[in-house]
């Protein structure tokens, strides 16, 4: 499914800071350091990108994320506020596991996920890191993740079908 780009513009977008780092570059004067900032923006109605800043102040790696988040946004196939189907999306070594919950659940991944699926509109939903903690892969495998989903609609016209036979 190719992805269309999605103008931010339009949106009404909320911004939420998963990662800031701290990194140092030693050079011959001493060491030199900046910010890596990862953010995810979102419109809570099933529009969702991240985007990661890099900069020599926080304020300023903040901005150049969400920026960065802006161009990468992707729409997930909601149905109603939670998701369609289970699903597992992988990026690198962290993987993450996405399971629709009835409604009443909430919530329930941990603080990186969490921002994701906040962000976009999703407000039932169980949530499970496997492997990697590390803040960047786990959001990139969430947006993986997100990204498989589909909903019987979409299904029945990818295939032609009627949406009763799927």
């Amino acid at each position: 499914m190719a992805m269309k780009n999605i103008d931010a513009s339009t949106l009404d977008l909320q911004e939420k800071r998963v990662a800031i780092k701290v990194v140092s570059k030693t050079e011959k004067g001493g060491r030199v350091r900046s910010f890596s900032a990862i953010m995810v923006v979102g419109d809570g109605k099933g529009h969702v990108g991240y985007g990661l800043g890099k900069a020599a102040e926080t304020p300023e790696a903040i901005r150049k994320g969400i920026e960065d988040a802006k161009k990468n946004m992707i729409t997930v196939s909601l149905k109603g506020n939670t998701i369609p189907h289970e699903v597992i999306g992988e990026y690198g070594a962290g993987r993450v596991m996405l399971k629709p919950a009835p409604e009443g659940t909430g919530i329930i991944a941990g603080g990186t996920v969490r921002a994701v699926l906040e962000m976009a509109g999703i407000k039932n939903i169980r949530a499970k890191c496997l492997r990697s903690s590390n803040p960047t892969n786990v959001v990139k495998a969430t947006f993986e993740g997100l990204k498989q989903l589909r909903t019987a609609e979409e299904v029945s016209q990818m295939r032609g079908k009627d949406v009763s036979e799927i």
